[in-house]
């Protein structure tokens, strides 16, 4: 939630905060900002409701003077509605102070009370004025931005990153961060700071994490970095691994269409570099070394969302492989119930930001009460990998579209790998059996590539259900998690009641759903699949029909027995059992981006949606 840019150097300033917000609009918002210090000094600010193009529109209406500092924010409304209002920039010391907030305040009332006595008058709804208020009166008193920051920062409590600029100081941007995410860009003469790289990476690749707790004061030649405190602090420095280009549309209709395009692509980053003489290894799983894993004996899964469908084929995979028991817990929720927990435990995280608030606050948890942690990310320099002991890195490159389709895949692969490197230092699959299972994940982006010529059928279907107010998922194993996904799919961008299930819970209670005409999507698990699943499945499929549904069957290719009963059946490829659900989740994904372009509606950011949860 929330984009944060802020520059110091030689550029115009307000072409950096307008490209770097543009960026960072996957992030989700409903209000946008800016503040720029012009070489005179005057401090200039436009807020507006709304898109960008809002914003850009004021400028161009009301013009402020460019200068070489400043900072700007697209905020995701909490404290206060979508209003020109409560945008931010909020300010301080009688209109010097600029400043912007990501994250929520929770102490916000005894410190507006305490304003309010000092004889503050408000101009928002927003805990954000509050700090802005706040660092303004201590400016006043220590005549110094860092100083001024650090005498707020400890009085507050809950989530926040906070950037601020004064107009007598027009070449410093100060920035601080608890719970939220920060980061610098480094630059020749010039430096960034950024909710993450997006906001930057067009000017450079050169990068270096903020930690907890922590503030940073940007200067065109320096970057200082201090605790709370006010203890100088190292920061580690990364170089970004991905440019400008792979932010941009590509020519395709939205950043969804382009990121399905790029699931086979997300897979085959993720396998690259893991795979020695057949085998897995995984350079970052430094932290949690052969000895340490074969003396897990329980394993949690946390992540939110379509993470938490990753997870839960993860899970199957893991046990069947490493022969340890797996859960998959909802990050929101395992703090919470006091999980009983020991330092033979080992939770992994999914989350593709890193930033994801539940999931951290939960790594936390699971740390501070001495289980191992690790964490399965797509995001360099984020703060669950910096919480974590050892980290999987999944390279799907940046996902745009709120709702995630190539990061899910690259999520369900790393799960795979660190499956596969678990079941090796436990010796609980021979070398070739891993040596085999390697081989087939290896194929998986070639056949994904098959898949996706399913896209113009998937397109025709639905154009003709475009009406459609109901449409319900059934799977089994590792089809269930699939399924889910594929509802969240239509839930999230088609704004339509959908449901999964798993197949065998049909007669427990589901069926009643069927009526005539209901769409069912089916996940039809494979004939060669010793369980005998396929049939069972095949006969959920007879009952639903039989009760009048329209079944989609997702089947592999050469599957007979299941024609006579599908109304339409969408073909994947020959694959392991474990690893046809990324091939057959890409059909859903591709299913929930048409049904919302059929209705008319903004694929790449859904109504009340955030690509980030940083507030819990």
């Amino acid at each position: 939630m929330c984009g944060i840019v802020g520059y110091v150097g030689q550029r115009g300033s307000l072409e950096v905060l307008l490209g770097g917000l543009k960026r960072l609009e996957y992030r989700g918002y409903d209000s946008a900002g800016v503040a720029v210090l012009a070489p005179s000094g005057e401090l200039g600010t436009a807020k507006k409701a709304g898109k960008l193009g809002n914003l850009t529109d004021e400028l161009r209406a009301h013009p402020v003077t460019d200068g070489h500092t400043g900072i700007g924010h697209t905020r995701w409304a909490t404290h206060g509605g979508p209003t020109d209002e409560n945008a931010h920039p909020h300010l301080g010391d009688g209109g010097k102070l600029a400043l912007i907030h990501n994250g929520i305040i929770e102490n916000f009332s005894e410190l507006k009370a305490e304003l309010i006595e000092r004889g503050h008058s408000f101009s928002s709804e927003t805990d954000t004025e509050i700090a802005a208020l706040l660092v303004g009166d201590a400016y006043r008193e220590t005549h110094d931005l860092t100083a001024a920051m650090l005498a707020v920062v400890n009085r507050l409590e809950g989530a926040f990153t906070l950037l601020a600029v004064h107009a007598n100081e027009p070449d410093v941007v100060v920035g601080a961060r608890r719970n939220s995410p920060l980061v610098v860009g480094l630059g020749e003469g010039e430096n960034f700071l950024g909710s993450d790289v997006a906001a930057f990476v067009a000017y450079t690749k050169q990068a270096m994490e903020i930690g907890q707790d922590q503030l940073v004061t940007i200067r065109p030649g320096s970057v200082d970095v201090v605790d709370f405190a006010g203890s100088p602090v190292e920061s580690r420095r990364f170089e970004v691994d991905w440019d400008a280009s792979a932010a941009d549309k590509g020519g395709w209709s939205s950043f969804m269409a382009k990121e399905i395009s790029e699931e086979p692509d997300a897979v085959a980053n993720t396998i690259r570099g893991r795979v020695v003489d057949g085998l897995v290894q995984i350079p970052e799983m430094e932290g949690l070394d052969d000895e340490t894993l074969r003396s897990i004996d329980r394993i949690l899964i946390i992540a939110c969302g379509t993470a938490a469908y990753a997870g839960m084929v993860g899970k199957y995979a893991i046990e069947q492989w490493a022969r340890i028991p797996v859960d998959v817990e909802l990050a929101h929720e395992f703090r919470y119930r006091e999980p009983v927990l020991s330092p033979n435990t080992l939770v992994v995280s999914i989350s593709q930001s890193g930033e994801t608030m539940d999931t951290l606050m939960a790594v936390k948890y699971a740390r501070e009460r001495g289980a191992r942690t690790l964490s399965i990310c797509n995001t360099q320099g984020a703060t669950i990998p910096r919480e974590s002991d050892a980290i999987v890195y999944t390279h799907a490159g940046p996902e745009v579209a709120v709702a995630s389709t190539k990061a899910f895949v690259a999520q369900i692969t790393a799960c795979y790998l660190f499956g596969l490197q678990l079941a090796q230092a436990r010796e609980t699959l021979s070398t070739d059996a891993v040596r085999a299972l390697v081989a087939d994940l290896q194929k998986v982006p070639d056949q994904l590539r098959e898949v996706l010529k399913s896209g113009d059928r998937i397109a025709e279907l639905a154009h003709w259900m475009a009406d459609t107010r109901s449409v319900l998922f059934l799977g089994r194993h590792v089809g269930y998690p699939i399924a889910l996904e594929g509802a969240l799919k239509l839930k999230e961008l088609a704004y339509i009641h959908a449901e999964g299930f798993a197949a065998g819970e049909l007669k427990h209670g589901p069926i009643a759903l069927i009526e005539p005409g209901q769409i069912v999507f089916v996940i039809v698990p494979s004939p060669r699949d010793e369980r005998s699943l396929h049939a069972k499945v095949v006969s959920n499929i007879q009952e639903i029909r039989a009760r009048g549904a329209r079944v989609i069957a997702i089947a592999e290719a050469g599957d007979v027995a299941v024609l006579p009963h599908a109304d339409e059946v969408i073909r994947i490829p020959l694959a392991s059992p474990f690893f046809e659900p990324l091939l057959a989740v890409v059909p859903l994904h591709f299913f929930g981006m048409e049904l919302a372009a059929a209705k008319g509606l903004d694929v790449d950011q859904p109504r009340n949606l955030a690509k980030s949860v940083t507030v819990e």
